[in-house]
C-alpha cells in the first residue's frame, strides 16, 4: 500500500474539528512534506516522527513521504498530530494494518514515548460528537478522555505499543527505557488551602451580600478601607457556591484541560473555580490570546466560578473595560489574523477596592491624604458603564475591636451552602423554561412580563429611574437581586423589603469619592 489515512483533532477554542491525515509514499529523492498550514510545532513533527519510528522498531521507508492534513484551509497547530502521522505515514508503507475511523493524539519523543498533551477531553468529546468513538491517546491523558460519554479510549505509553496493536511483528519492536508518559502521570495539581466563612469576623451586611451574591450569580464590589476584609470575603465565594452540573463542569474541565494540559484528571472539575489576576496583568491574560490561535484567558478559566480583582482600580481601564462584553453574553470571541477562538466565560465578577490612594477616605475619624482630584482620578478609573453592571455595590467598614473579641463561631461556609443550594433549585425550577439557570441570566423581557410584579412594588424603583438615579440596567438588576432575595427567604416572589434591600445594596458602595 503506497496510501494510507488516519484521523485526528484540531481545536480551536474548545470547539474540535476532524482532520484526515493523508499519507502517500512514491518512488522518488527520501523526503517528508507535511502540507495543510501546519505550524512551527507540527512541521517539526516531521524528524520527531522519523526518529520515534526508527527507535520503536520500525523505522520510516527511505522514500518520499507526503503527509496532507485536510481540510487544507483549516490552521493545524501544536504536537498532538504526531501519533497520527506516525501511523498514516507506516500504514502507507505497508508495515501497519488499516486503523479505520480511529482517532489518534499524542505527541511523541525521539525516544519512541508517547507524551501527553492539552485539550484531550474537547478534542476527544468533538471526535464523538462527530461519530468517531474509538480514539488512541497517550497514557497519561487515558483517565481524561475517559470522562467523555460514549468515548472508547486506547491508551498508551510507547509507539511501539500501538504499533503492536494495528498488527506489527513484536519480535523486533523496542520500547523507550524510561516512559515521560508514565512520569507525567501524576498530578500537578497544588493542595488547596481550605478557606471557610467562620474566618470573618464582624462585616455583617457583606456576608449577607456575598451569599445574596452567590444565590443569584450576582456580581459583586467591595469598597472600604485596607484591613476591612475585602479580600477574605471575596476568597471565600467559591465555597458558598454549589458544585457545578454535568453540562458546566465538562466546559470547565475542557477549558481547564487546554490551559494545563499535562495535568492527569480523572474526574470533572466540579467545584467553581477561582481566579484572581495581579492588577498588573494584561488585556490578553485577562481575556485570551497570543500568537497564532488565541489561548483562554482568566475570564475563560472562570467560567462558571468566581473571577476576583483586588485593588480593581490600579488595573488599566481599557483592562476593565474589555471586560464589559463577556459580562453580558457569557462568552468572548477573539480575533486574530491567523484564526479566531470563541471560549465561554459566565463568571461571577467580584471587585475589591480601598476608595482612595491612601484608603483612608471613609468619613469614620480616619486622616486622608489624598487630594479630591486624585479621589476622582483614582476611583474613576473604573467606567460608570462597568460599574453598571455591577448588581451588588457594597461599603465594607473598619472591623471593630468589638468584632475582633467576639468569642462567638462565626456561621460557617457549609450552612451558607445549603441556602445558597436550596435558592438556586428554586431559580432553576422557575426560569426552566426560559433555559436559564440563575436570576442573573434573567433578561428585561422575562422581569418585565412572565416575571412582572405589580406597580405598587415597583414604584421607588421607577421614580428612581425617572430622576436619573437609576438606568434601565440598573432597575432590571435591582429587580434580580431582590427575586435572589426572596429565594433565599423561601418566598414565591419579592416583597416590598426584597426590592427595598436590593436597592440598598445596588447604592450602598456608589457614594461619590
Amino acid at each position: 500500500m503506497a496510501f494510507a489515512k488516519t484521523y485526528s483533532v484540531a481545536l480551536v477554542g474548545i470547539q474540535g474539528h476532524m482532520v484526515e491525515v493523508e499519507a502517500d509514499i512514491s518512488q522518488a529523492l527520501p523526503g517528508f512534506v507535511l502540507l495543510g498550514l501546519p505550524d512551527t510545532a507540527l512541521n517539526e513533527a516531521k524528524d520527531r516522527v522519523r526518529s520515534a519510528a526508527k527507535n520503536a522498531g520500525i523505522p520510516l521507508p527511505p522514500r518520499k513521504i507526503t503527509i496532507n492534513l485536510t481540510p487544507a484551509t483549516l490552521p493545524k497547530r501544536g504536537s498532538a498530530f504526531d501519533l497520527a502521522l506516525l501511523v498514516a505515514a507506516l500504514q502507507a508503507a505497508g508495515e501497519l494494518k488499516p486503523s479505520g475511523a480511529t482517532v489518534f493524539l499524542g505527541e511523541v519523543g525521539l525516544d519512541g514515548s508517547i507524551r501527553p498533551v492539552p485539550g484531550i477531553l474537547p478534542a476527544v468529546r468533538s471526535a464523538v460528537e462527530a461519530g468517531f468513538s474509538t480514539v488512541v491517546v497517550p497514557e497519561a491523558n487515558a483517565s481524561e478522555a475517559a470522562l467523555v460519554p460514549g468515548a472508547e479510549v486506547h491508551s498508551y505509553a510507547a509507539v511501539a505499543e500501538v504499533f503492536l496493536a494495528l498488527g506489527a511483528d513484536a519480535a523486533g519492536l523496542r520500547y523507550p527505557e524510561t516512559s515521560p508518559a508514565r512520569e507525567s502521570a501524576v498530578s500537578a495539581g497544588q493542595p488547596l488551602v481550605k478557606v471557610d466563612m467562620a474566618d470573618v469576623s464582624g462585616q455583617t451586611e457583606g456576608r449577607l451580600a456575598l451569599e445574596v451574591a452567590a444565590a443569584g450569580g450576582h456580581h459583586i464590589l467591595f469598597k472600604g478601607p485596607p484591613g476591612s476584609g475585602k479580600t477574605m470575603l471575596a476568597e471565600r465565594m467559591p465555597g458558598i457556591l454549589p458544585e457545578l452540573d454535568d453540562d458546566s463542569a465538562m466546559q470547565v474541565t475542557a477549558i481547564h484541560s487546554l490551559t494545563d494540559g499535562s495535568r492527569q484528571r480523572d474526574e470533572l472539575v466540579r467545584r467553581p473555580p477561582f481566579e484572581a489576576p495581579h492588577h498588573t496583568a494584561t488585556a490578553p491574560s485577562i481575556l485570551g490570546g497570543g500568537s497564532g490561535l488565541p489561548r483562554p484567558g482568566a475570564v475563560s478559566r472562570a467560567h462558571r466560578g468566581v473571577l476576583f480583582l483586588d485593588e480593581a482600580p490600579e488595573f488599566k481601564r481599557h483592562v476593565l473595560d474589555s471586560l464589559r462584553q463577556p459580562l453580558e453574553t457569557g462568552e468572548i470571541i477573539i480575533d486574530r489574523a491567523a484564526a479566531s477562538a470563541r471560549y465561554p466565560a459566565r463568571f461571577q465578577l467580584v471587585l475589591a477596592a480601598n476608595p482612595c490612594p491612601c484608603g483612608n477616605n471613609t468619613g469614620r475619624g480616619l486622616q486622608c491624604t489624598c487630594s479630591s482630584r486624585e479621589r476622582r482620578s483614582y476611583f474613576g478609573k473604573i467606567s460608570g458603564p462597568l460599574l453598571d453592571r455591577i448588581d451588588l455595590h457594597i461599603t465594607v467598614p473598619k472591623v471593630s475591636s468589638a468584632d475582633l473579641a467576639l468569642t462567638t463561631e462565626n456561621e460557617a461556609s457549609a450552612a451558607i451552602r445549603a441556602r445558597v443550594e436550596q435558592a438556586r433549585a428554586a431559580q432553576k425550577e422557575r426560569l426552566r423554561p426560559f433555559g436559564l439557570k440563575t436570576n442573573a441570566e434573567t433578561n428585561g423581557k422575562i422581569l418585565r412580563g412572565p416575571l412582572n410584579l405589580s406597580p405598587e412594588l415597583t414604584g421607588d424603583l421607577k421614580s428612581a429611574v425617572d430622576r436619573g438615579t437609576l438606568t434601565a440596567r440598573g432597575f432590571d438588576r435591582v429587580l434580580r437581586t431582590a427575586w435572589t432575595l426572596a429565594d433565599l427567604d423561601g418566598a414565591t416572589s419579592p416583597r416590598k423589603e426584597h426590592l427595598d434591600l436590593a436597592l440598598y445594596f445596588r447604592n450602598m458602595g456608589q457614594e461619590t469619592p
